[in-house]
C-alpha cells in the first residue's frame, strides 16, 4: 500500500521518521485558544499577574505597606505580625484573577523549580461553605517533604521534614498554565536544621555579604549618603533551540536526554553564517510573541529576541534587575519557553549542546553592583581615570576572578556544558578577564604611577554625508573571553543555557565580597583615621597598584580560542579545568570551604553537599545518555543497518545471476559489513563500560570520563558513518537536516 508521500519501509508500513517529517511539513497553526496572547498594549498587561508594589499599595493598609517596603527595598527584617494582613490581601487578589490554589515556588538543587499546590479555599466539614485556607502562617512557611530532594549528605533519607520560607523581596505571581491559574510564592527551601537545600538561600546570603563589604568602600570614599545597601544586578541572555514537535518525538535521545546522541553532519549547517540576526520564521515569531506576553504579565522585563548563530537557535534577553529577582525571572523564562512551544507544534530545547557540529547554547550572565539609590558602581563615567572608586571596584573584581578562577569554573561545570566550553563557539575553560583598550590602558597607567588620561573612541565616518555621526567606543568587544567588561558591567559568558543563574551568581558575589573586604581593610589601615583627601588618594593608589601587580595575569584581551593563549595561560599559571570531573573537586578544597564559611554563605556541610549533588548529577546524566545510546543503537540503528546490508546482498545476488560483473558492489558490501561489525562491537563495549559502577562517586565520575564517554564517542562516530551510507528510506531517526531546517 502506497503512502501519501510515496515512502514505504520494507514491511509496507510508513516509518515513524517519515510520518514525523510529513506532519512537520504540513503543520498548520491552530485556532487561538483561551489564554492565547492578544494584541493588548504591553503597558496595560505588564505586571498584571504580579503582586508587586502597585497591587500592594492599593490593597494593604498604609502602615503595613510601608513596613513591607522597608523589608523589600532596605533588607530590614520582616515582622511576623503583618503576615496575616499581607496573606489576606494576596489571597483576595489571586482569587479575583482566577486562582484556585497557591504554591511555595522554590528551586531545589537539581531540576528547575518545584511546587506543591494547596487550595486557597476548602469546604468546611459539613460541606456547607468554603473556608479560607491561606493565612499568614501559610504565606510565611510551608512544609514540603524534603526526603525526595537531594541533600548531598546533609540529612538521612528518612528525615523528611523541610521548610519553605517566603522571600518577600521577590514578588508573588500568578502562573497561568493552560488555563489553570496558580498563586506562586517565591520561597527559600531549607532542612529541619536550617541547612540550605536550594539555590535561593545561598544567593541571598551572598548578596548580603557583598552589600556589607561594598558599603565599607562607599563609606571610605564618602559616597554613602542615603545608601543603605548595595545590590547585585543581573541580566541573563537565554539561548535555546526550537525543533518541530513531530520530529522531536521521532528522536528518543532528544526526548530522554534533551540532546541528540547521534546525527551525521548535514551538508548545510551554519557555515554560510546566514542565520544570526536573520529574518525570524513566522511560526517562531508568533511563538516568541506569546512567550513575551506571558512573561510581561508576570513582570519579567524581556527586551530582545533574535536568531542566534546556529540554525534553529534563538535568544531572549531581559533588562537588568536586582539579582535575586532576576534569577527567579530566569527560571520563569525557561519554564514559559518550554510551556508555550507545544502550542505552535514546537519543542524548546535548553540543552547546552543538542546538536554536534553547530554552536551550542549559553546564558550570558551580565553582572554589576548598584546602590539602592540607583548608582551603578561599575559605570566608568567619561573621565574614567579620575574615578578612583570605580577603579577600586574593578580591581576587586580582577583580584576575585584571579584568586578564585577555579571556583568560578566549577560554578558552571556540568555534563552538558562540557560539550560547549572551549569548542570555539563558547569561552574557553580558562577563566580570564577582558577589559578593553580604554580600561586596560588606565589599569596600566595606575600600575606604573597615577592615571593621566582616558582613551576616547571618537566617531565613525560612514562615508556618506546623509548618515548621522556615530560615536565609537574606546575599545571593541571580545566574544572569546569568558569574563568581559562590556561598558558598565561584567559579562560571565561561560554559564550554560540549561543552568540556573543563582549558583554562578552566588559564587561571583562571594568572591567579590571577599576582595572588597581585603581592599576596604587595606584602605582603612593605610589611610588611618580621618584621613586628608591627599592621604586617601595615596592609600587608594598604593592598594590598587599592589593588586594590579599581583593579579594582572588574569587580564587577557586577545583571542581566547587560540593555542597561543592556552600556552600563555599555562605560563602565567592560570588553571585550565577542561571538564566537570576536573573542576568540581574545587568545591571540596579548604580555600573554598573557608571562603563560604567566612561570609556566611554556606557552611562546610552545605559546601560539601554541593560537590556530592553535582558529581552525582553528572554521573546520572551521562549514565542515562549511555543507556539511551545503547538502546537506540541496538533496536533502531542496527536493524536499519542489517536491512540495508540485506538489500545490498540481494542486489548483488541478482546482478551475479544476470552474469554481470559486480566486483565494485561486492567490495562496497564487504566494507559495509565490516562497518556494521565494528558498530555491533562498539555497542557491546559501550554497554559494558556503562554497566560498571563504583561505590565512590569521585571514582565513578572518573570512570565515566575515561571509559564511558570515549566508548560513547566511538559508538556515535560509527553510527554517524552508517547514517551517511544507509538508504534514507531505512534510516530510523530524524536527521539534522530535518531537525534544523524544517520550520
Amino acid at each position: 500500500m502506497a503512502s501519501s508521500n510515496g515512502v514505504r519501509t520494507s514491511n509496507g508500513v510508513l516509518g515513524a521518521r517519515h510520518e514525523a517529517v510529513a506532519a512537520a511539513t504540513q503543520w498548520k497553526p491552530a485556532q487561538p485558544q483561551a489564554g492565547a496572547h492578544t494584541h493588548a498594549r504591553v503597558e496595560t498587561i505588564f505586571g498584571a499577574d504580579v503582586f508587586a508594589e502597585r497591587q500592594m499599595r492599593q490593597r494593604l493598609p498604609k502602615d503595613v505597606f510601608k513596613r513591607l517596603m522597608e523589608t523589600i527595598k532596605r533588607g530590614q527584617k520582616l515582622d511576623r505580625d503583618i503576615a496575616d494582613v499581607v496573606a489576606s490581601a494576596m489571597k483576595e487578589w489571586a482569587i479575583e484573577n482566577g486562582a484556585t490554589h497557591y504554591t511555595h515556588w522554590f528551586q531545589p538543587l537539581t531540576g528547575l523549580t518545584a511546587e506543591k499546590h494547596d487550595a486557597l479555599v476548602v469546604p468546611d466539614a459539613a460541606g456547607g461553605s468554603l473556608l479560607s485556607d491561606f493565612s499568614g502562617s501559610a504565606l510565611v512557611q510551608g512544609e514540603p517533604d524534603a526526603s525526595s530532594f537531594p541533600s548531598g549528605g546533609l540529612r538521612a533519607t528518612f528525615e523528611a521534614r523541610g521548610y519553605t520560607a517566603w522571600d518577600p523581596t521577590s514578588p508573588a505571581f500568578l502562573n497561568r498554565a493552560e488555563g489553570v491559574v496558580t498563586l506562586c510564592i517565591p520561597t527559600a527551601f531549607v532542612s529541619w536544621n536550617g541547612e540550605a537545600l536550594d539555590k535561593k538561600t545561598p544567593l541571598l546570603r551572598s548578596i548580603e555579604a557583598l552589600s556589607e563589604q561594598a558599603m565599607r568602600i562607599l563609606r571610605f570614599f564618602h559616597t554613602d549618603a542615603g545608601v543603605t545597601r548595595v545590590n547585585t544586578t543581573l541580566g541573563a541572555e537565554q539561548e535555546y533551540f526550537l525543533v518541530d514537535r513531530n520530529l522531536y518525538f521521532a528522536r528518543p535521545d532528544l526526548v530522554t536526554c534533551d540532546r541528540t546522541l547521534f546525527g551525521a553532519k548535514p551538508p548545510k549547517g551554519q557555515q554560510l553564517e546566514d542565520h544570526y540576526f536573520g529574518s525570524i520564521p513566522a511560526r517562531v515569531l508568533n511563538y516568541m510573541s506569546e512567550v513575551e506576553r506571558e512573561l510581561y504579565r508576570m513582570g519579567v522585563p524581556v527586551k530582545t529576541r533574535h536568531n542566534e548563530v546556529a540554525p534553529a537557535q534563538y535568544e531572549i534577553a531581559p533588562v537588568f534587575e536586582n539579582a535575586n529577582v532576576a534569577c527567579d525571572h530566569q527560571m520563569m523564562v525557561m519554564e514559559v519557553l518550554k510551556r508555550v512551544a507545544p502550542r505552535y507544534g514546537l519543542q524548546c530545547i535548553l540543552h547546552e549542546k543538542p546538536f554536534k557540529g553547530v554552536n551550542g547554547s549559553g546564558k550570558h550572565n551580565n553582572w554589576s553592583m548598584s546602590t539602592d539609590t540607583g548608582v551603578n558602581l561599575l559605570d566608568p563615567r567619561d573621565e574614567t581615570h579620575t574615578n578612583m572608586q570605580f577603579l577600586t571596584f574593578v580591581c576587586a573584581v580582577i583580584r576575585a576572578v584571579d584568586l578564585h578562577a577555579d571556583l568560578l569554573r566549577a560554578s558552571i561545570a556540568s555534563a552538558a556544558n562540557d560539550h560547549r566550553l572551549g569548542a570555539n563557539e563558547a569561552p574557553p575553560a580558562i577563566i580570564s578577564i577582558f577589559l578593553g583598550d580604554m580600561l586596560t590602558d588606565i589599569i596600566e597607567q595606575l600600575e606604573s604611577g597615577s592615571p593621566k588620561r582616558t582613551l576616547k573612541g571618537g566617531a565613525l565616518d560612514l562615508g556618506a554625508r546623509t548618515f548621522p555621526q556615530i560615536p565609537r567606543d574606546a575599545g571593541d568587544r571580545n566574544r572569546t573571553s569568558p569574563f568581559a567588561f562590556t561598558g558598565n558591567k561584567f559579562e560571565f559568558r561561560a554559564v550554560g543555557s540549561s543552568a540556573t543563574s543563582a549558583w554562578p551568581n552566588t559564587v561571583l558575589n562571594t568572591i567579590v565580597a571577599e576582595s572588597l573586604d581585603v581592599i576596604a581593610t587595606a584602605l582603612e589601615k593605610t589611610a588611618g583615621r580621618n584621613p586628608t583627601p591627599q592621604k586617601m588618594q595615596q592609600a587608594v593608589k598604593s592598594v590598587l597598584q599592589k593588586i594590579i601587580k599581583q593579579h594582572k595575569r588574569v587580564i587577557f584581551n586577545g583571542d581566547g580560542y587560540s593555542q597561543e593563549w592556552h600556552n600563555e595561560a599555562k605560563r602565567r599559571g592560570l588553571p585550565n579545568f577542561r571538564d566537570t570531573v576536573e573542576s568540581l573537586p574545587t568545591l571540596k578544597s579548604k580555600k573554598t570551604v573557608d571562603l563560604f564559611r567566612k561570609y556566611n554563605v554556606l557552611s562546610r556541610a552545605e559546601t560539601e553537599s554541593r560537590y556530592h549533588i553535582f558529581i552525582e548529577k553528572f554521573i546520572k546524566q551521562v549514565s542515562i545518555e549511555a543507556e539511551t545510546m545503547v538502546s537506540v543503537a541496538r533496536t533502531m540503528i542496527l536493524p536499519a543497518a542489517l536491512e540495508h546490508q540485506a538489500r545490498l546482498a540481494e542486489a548483488i545476488g541478482a546482478t551475479l545471476a544476470a552474469d554481470v560483473d559486480c566486483e565494485g558492489q561486492r567490495a562496497m558490501l564487504e566494507k559495509f559489513v565490516g562497518l556494521v561489525d565494528r558498530f555491533r562491537a562498539a555497542i557491546d563495549t559501550a554497554e559494558k563500560a556503562a554497566d560498571e559502577h563504583m561505590d565512590d562517586p569521585s571514582r565513578h565520575a572518573l570512570h565515566i570520563k575515561t571509559k564511558v564517554r570515549p566508548a560513547l564517542d566511538a559508538l556515535r562516530s560509527l553510527a554517524d558513518e552508517l547514517e551517511e551510507q544507509i538508504s534514507s528510506e531505512l534510516w530510523p531517526l530524524a536527521t539534522y537536516r530535518e531537525l534544523l531546517f524544517i520550520k
